[in-house]
């Protein structure tokens, strides 16, 4: 069991002791980051899911993104209130939330506990409190003149008595009572543990829940356009709704079989970044050194390039996914890989289908206004709340031999104002979007955003072997790529693969508001070696060196064909936690 922070691993772990699998598990840890991460996910946000039933002997994804709502549309906001991007917080950006509906639909058809013991971890946080994490209370400082000032049901919440402290107790009783009356009347409503857990669902999208929602979201509130909006997003959006069920995408690499999620998310870009790198012998270059990091983030710059030219949800797009992640493609594109560093956005031409809509030079033109306005780039929480779009991971391996790869995100305490009677804010995925509905990512009512979030799992010899995951939005697959590639060639195990220094690109257009871009630009974690990033530079990189122990946040879980199982966890920001016996 491993997850971004200890509390949700030993909650997992707990579980798992008094005898529930790992879904029951991953499902009380996932409630519990809600509380003890509430600047990285919330009640209202977003959970894909790559799971692996024993029993069934399949591996499926849950895809708890919720889509736009039906009243989310281009002349919406392109016409009507005169915006050209989605705000990056506030209420116009809010799909349906999913995350509730993803686990409980993992609990219903996989777990095997009663949904009051599941909650039970998560209502006695929020009853009680939680230890702060200090990056809690630095996002809360960094918006609270806007809590202040303008989301004063934010203020209630995360403002009492002074807001929290760094590792200080610290509670939510209104969300507690909203689990604890979810429970209550899932139990006076259901006759079994199955119809308990149905009703449940019924409650949050149909009953009290979606009507608080629906009620509050009509009141506008400011968001990163420096206007007032309301929400779109309706009861009777979220009663139509619940989390699909459906196979992974997937790739061969280097002897085993990597499961991403689909092309709403933008997890197949790593698996095109891992088929470009199998054309090279990366088992002969220095897993930190220059010309590791040189193919590898050149790899990234093309398969990232893609995702933003042919991603999108595939229920209203055609993405030609087959051939993005073809020998025959990779094998053509790698030949635009060389020495030196590429500055070009180069999408492909996968099926000789147009490249439509990618305007990189704007991208660009709006990552130099925000450094402008700024003065020091864009933060990581701005003060009106935009996000990055930092999230939460869990990994759970049981004895049965069940895989759960979940990574819950959004909903975040900074994203939008909280609603009183829940407890919880909304989340703004659908920023994501572009308003051209006819882009393979343009907005469309009942569309799912092409999200960052993005779960992994690997299967050894067609057997589930690990799971693993980070948060981090444009980072997960740039992090995730650089893991299993060192793991695979050079044989490090977890936890080695995860302290190893890393590094990430912003080439690309980021998904998250303002929709930025900065060519070639590459930070390498502060541990690498000042050659190295020289060596980056002489060909061509915006390389720069960040912080020590600063970039991934990964975890992850490794079943070997003995039956022993290894976990590990990221210990920057000394927060993930491993757990398992």
């Amino acid at each position: 069991m491993a997850s971004t922070h200890w509390l949700a691993s030993q909650v997992g772990m707990a579980v798992l002791e008094r005898g529930g699998n790992a879904f029951d598990a991953a499902a009380a840890a996932g409630f519990t980051l809600q509380i003890v991460e509430p600047h990285l996910n919330g009640p209202g946000g977003d959970c894909p899911i790559i799971l692996h039933d024993a029993k069934l002997g399949q591996e499926m994804v849950i895809c708890g993104q919720g889509p736009a709502p039906a009243g989310l549309t281009v002349d919406h906001v392109k016409n009507r209130l005169g915006l050209d991007l989605i705000p990056g917080t506030g209420f116009l950006a809010a799909p349906i939330p999913g995350a509730f509906d993803a686990w409980a639909s993992m609990l219903l058809n996989h777990g095997t506990w009663r949904l009051r013991e599941v909650l039970a971890y998560a209502i006695s946080y929020a009853r009680n409190g939680a230890h702060m994490v200090p990056r809690v209370c630095q996002t809360i400082a960094t918006v609270k003149p806007l809590f202040e000032a303008e989301w004063k049901s934010s203020a209630a919440i995360w403002l009492r008595n002074g807001g929290p402290q760094p590792g200080g107790l610290y509670a939510n009783p209104t969300l507690a009572d909203t689990y604890e009356r979810v429970v209550r009347e899932a139990e006076a409503s259901g006759r079994d543990r199955d119809s308990e857990i149905q009703a449940a669902r019924d409650i949050w999208y149909s009953g009290f829940v979606a009507e608080a929602i629906d009620r509050f979201g009509r009141t506008p509130a400011v968001d990163t356009s420096g206007e007032r909006h309301a929400a779109v997003l309706t009861g009777h959006d979220m009663a139509g709704w619940r989390a699909g069920v459906e196979a992974p995408a997937f790739l061969e690499f280097m002897g085993t079989t990597v499961l991403k999620c689909g092309p709403w998310s933008q997890g197949p870009a790593m698996l095109q970044t891992l088929s470009l790198l199998s054309g090279f012998d990366l088992a002969a270059m220095d897993p930190v050194g220059a010309e590791f990091v040189h193919h590898v983030a050149e790899a990234m710059k093309l398969a990232f390039a893609d995702r933003e030219a042919f991603y999108g949800d595939p229920n209203f797009a055609e993405v030609p996914l087959a051939t993005l992640l073809s020998k025959a493609y990779a094998d053509e594109r790698r030949k635009l890989i060389g020495h030196d560093a590429s500055l070009e956005f180069r999408p492909g031409n996968p099926d000789g289908l147009p490249i439509r809509g990618v305007d990189y030079a704007a991208a660009v033109h709006r990552s130099e206004a925000m450094a402008m306005a700024a003065g020091t780039g864009e933060p990581t929480v701005s003060r009106l709340g935009a996000s990055s779009g930092d999230t939460c991971h869990v990994d759970v391996i049981d004895r049965h031999g069940n895989f759960v790869s979940a990574t819950p995100s959004a909903g975040w305490l900074q994203s939008s104002p909280a609603i009183p009677a829940l407890g919880f804010c909304l989340g703004t995925r659908c920023q994501m979007f572009w308003l051209d509905e006819s882009l393979p990512n343009g907005l469309q009512p009942g569309k799912r955003p092409r999200t960052t979030l993005s779960p992994s799992m690997v299967l050894r010899d067609g057997k589930p072997w690990m799971s693993f995951g980070t948060p981090g939005g444009e980072q997960q697959d740039q992090w995730q790529s650089i893991m299993v590639s060192r793991m695979l060639a050079h044989g490090f195990n977890i936890q080695e693969a995860i302290d190893l220094p890393s590094f990430h690109s912003e080439h690309w257009v980021s998904s998250f508001w303002p929709r930025g871009a900065k060519p070639g630009k590459l930070v390498l974690e502060g541990r690498y070696a000042p050659e190295v990033l020289s060596a980056l530079q002489a060909r061509g990189h915006k390389a720069e060196m960040g912080g020590d122990w600063t970039e991934g946040r990964l975890t992850g879980a490794r079943r070997e064909a003995d039956g022993q199982i290894f976990a590990g966890a990221n210990p920057r920001g000394m927060q993930g936690y491993a757990v398992g016996r």
